[in-house]
């Protein structure tokens, strides 16, 4: 069975798509990118400030959810620039500090709306 997973206290999706899909016990959340889900616009600030705004976002959609980041089996990371790595990275572990999940790392040439970072995860109950 598949359920619909939406908030308030994040950013609409921007597309075809929703926030997030659970699918028997398994959270799907699509990537977030920093926009503030207040304004719908992305956020000033460098990676350190985007970075912080996506965990948010994922915070919001996980709690809509019943779930926290202990939940968080596997996240993806975008990065438009690779050199962001090491602040991404630390902003990143504040929010996972046990039992961290798996993840992957990339660098891409473009993200949407211009942003320096999204971040799609997988959570289980």
């Amino acid at each position: 069975m598949k359920k619909i997973i939406s908030t308030d206290k994040a950013p609409k999706a921007i597309g075809p798509y929703s926030q997030a899909v659970e699918a028997n016990g398994v959270l799907f959340i699509s990537g977030q990118v920093p926009i503030d889900p207040a304004t719908g616009k992305l956020i000033e600030g460098g990676i350190k400030e985007q970075t912080e705004q996506v965990m948010k976002n994922i915070g919001a959609i996980l709690d809509a959810a019943g779930l926290s980041y202990a939940n968080v089996v596997k996240s993806t990371c975008l990065l438009n620039d690779m050199g962001n790595f090491a602040t991404m990275n630390e902003i990143y572990g504040r929010y996972y500090t046990t039992e961290m999940p798996a993840r992957a790392a990339y660098g891409v040439v473009k993200l949407p709306l211009g942003a320096l970072i999204e971040i799609e995860t997988i959570a289980v109950r």
